[in-house]
């Protein structure tokens, strides 16, 4: 009898490698043929990059295509976000997410499609623009799965969503789609899936990680105030600067000291302004600081922490309490990228089917930040689940781990992802867990 189930379970375990491996054929045929339109597509994108809550051309770009493959498209839900909506018979809803957006850097990689273009910042400042954290990449994977998906439609069941979103880089893109009330206007996902390029695995491969994924990031503002005077009389005055540099040394001990060292946290002093010349003792200093951790507890503490810091260093320096130092937290917060353990689980082992285990790697958590957190966060919980897209040529990362050179960083100017076998890769990855999670039964 253990003998007969023995074989029954490895049939049937033979059977869904089969069929995976099946599909996953198909898929590879299918991109190969639409590979060279993805690559000009890609390399169009890379040359025509849009600053943050600017994408109009871009989302232009892709909501023509996901209309022209049959998705129901909806446009400008806050900024120039978009959906898509594919319904094909009964089942579940899967949602695709990618971002538009590009960095306000000047591109020096050197390419022969590198960016020269031009774009206002915030400030009204002409900047370069360049797709220097991949979002290009991300853009042709997801237009190259819907293309399959819609080529694909006999072998899956239920609802596709496709969703572009503007402003990733800012945190501002995710907010304005759900103060849109994103889930009332398209079918509400069962699952919400993204993937993001990687500047360090290569390409051919992807990462995951379940649980924690991505950092919570606040962004925060100090003013440090104080009674300036001349420089020749400091006893005089009341000088923020100082206080500013006891309150960024006390800041170090907020994590070192403070949080339990299992739990990760970071605290950064990115900006300090004050004074203007070399005798004068100002009356402010201003600070801009990041916060990242992957709790709301432990990112509590933290906020606690400097408001407390700050004012006692204030009464010690004996400033009137009207003069304590101001803390505001700039809107929106990014919250943590928890990826659901379950549905992590369940794309790793499509993921291994499908790439090859040697292809499938288990990452650390990252304390860079990423809004695709909200769509998991609204008042239906949708699990979700975000993947490392390898981007670097593999010979690159051989070269780096035999030298110890460092390889350019998300971005970086430099940095350059290798198109075809890294957009390839996406495309199987992705659509491997689309099928899987709209699985028709075969």
């Amino acid at each position: 009898m253990k003998n007969i189930l023995f074989l029954f379970i490895l049939l049937v375990v033979n059977s869904t490698l089969t069929a995976q491996n099946s599909l996953d054929t198909q898929v590879q045929s299918f991109v190969n043929q639409q590979y060279p339109s993805l690559d000009t597509l890609y390399k169009y994108l890379h040359q025509h990059p849009e600053l943050s809550s600017q994408e109009e051309q871009t989302a232009r770009l892709i909501a023509d295509e996901l209309s022209s493959l049959g998705f129901e498209v909806q446009e400008k839900l806050g900024m120039y976000n978009l959906a898509g909506v594919l319904k094909n018979g009964e089942g579940p809803t899967l949602l695709i997410r990618t971002d538009m957006d590009a960095l306000p850097l000047k591109e020096k990689t050197g390419l022969p499609y590198a960016s020269t273009a031009k774009g206002t910042n915030a400030a009204g400042e002409t900047v370069g623009v360049m797709h220097a954290c991949g979002h290009d990449i991300h853009m042709t994977v997801f237009l190259g799965t819907a293309r399959t998906m819609v080529e694909m439609k006999d072998q899956w069941s239920g609802t596709l969503v496709m969703v572009a979103q503007s402003a990733e880089e800012t945190g501002f893109g995710a907010d304005a789609l759900f103060k849109t009330n994103l889930y009332d206007k398209v079918p509400v996902p069962d699952y919400a899936i993204a993937l993001h390029d990687n500047a360090s695995l290569p390409a051919g491969t992807v990462g995951y990680r379940a649980g924690a994924f991505m950092a919570s990031v606040d962004m925060v503002d100090i003013t440090v105030y104080g009674e300036g005077g001349h420089g020749a009389a400091p006893h005089t005055t009341k000088d923020p600067i100082v206080l500013a540099a006891q309150m960024i040394t006390s800041f170090q001990t907020i994590v070192s000291r403070e949080i339990n060292p299992i739990d990760p946290a970071v605290v950064t002093v990115g900006s300090i302004h004050g004074g203007t010349v070399h005798n004068i003792i100002p009356d402010e200093v201003k600070l801009q600081l990041t916060l990242r951790s992957y709790s709301p507890e432990v990112r509590n503490q933290i906020v606690e922490a400097l408001h407390r810091i700050t004012e006692n260093l204030a009464q010690q320096a004996r400033l009137p309490e009207e003069k304590y130092p101001k803390i505001s937290i700039r809107d929106p917060q990014t919250p943590a990228t928890i990826n659901d353990t379950e549905l992590t689980n369940r794309l790793v082992t499509v993921f291994k089917e499908t790439l090859g285990e040697d292809k499938v790697v288990e990452t650390p958590p990252n304390m860079v930040g990423e809004d695709f957190s909200r769509y998991g966060m609204q008042d239906k919980k949708v699990p979700i689940c975000m993947f490392w897209l390898g981007a670097v040529d593999p010979q690159k990362v051989k070269e780096a781990e035999e030298t110890g050179a460092k390889l350019p960083s998300l971005h970086s100017p430099f940095y350059a992802p290798l198109p075809e076998p890294t957009i390839k890769t996406g495309i199987r990855a992705m659509s491997a867990a689309a099928l899987e999670l709209l699985n028709k039964v075969r």
